[in-house]
């Protein structure tokens, strides 16, 4: 079952379930995903599963972006509300890589590319090998670490 069969069935059993919130999120998904394909021009054929879990991870950033704001000006309530979406979303993503092996990654990457080669580089090479298993502020600090030693 595709991301996107996933999605539709998980909104139909959230309507029926009454459980209104979680629905409009997903929703709000959907329309994010549609947007995508309208404009990536592949309305008819859609988004792949890799391109729909870029989509998500979006989607989850904003949230914790928003929520992250939301504290500094003193709205624990709508923090949550933001992080408690971005957890409905995040069940879309692949698991997370822990911090043990997006460094082996990292160490691979740097073996591939070789110690001198540029930090953008191998973020893009580490990035290209786990995909969205990791999110890329966590990839650039992974290698910072590992180019510093």
């Amino acid at each position: 079952m595709s991301l996107k069969e996933r999605l539709d069935a998980d909104i139909k059993r959230t309507m029926l379930a009454g459980e209104r919130d979680k629905a409009d999120v997903l929703r709000g998904l959907k329309s994010a995903i549609l947007y995508e394909e309208v404009a990536q021009k592949s309305r008819d054929t859609g988004l792949d599963d890799a391109a729909i879990e870029k989509v998500v991870a979006r989607e989850c950033k904003k949230r914790e972006e928003a929520a992250a704001l939301y504290d500094k000006g003193g709205s624990p309530d709508r923090a949550a509300k933001e992080r408690s979406e971005r957890d409905i979303l995040s069940a879309y993503l692949p698991a997370q890589l822990d911090d043990a092996a997006l460094d082996a990654e990292v160490s691979a990457a740097i073996a591939d590319q070789g110690q001198d080669a540029h930090v953008g580089k191998l973020i893009g090479a580490v990035k290209a090998r786990v995909g969205n298993s990791a999110d890329g502020a966590r990839i650039a600090a992974a290698v910072q670490r590992a180019l510093k030693g």
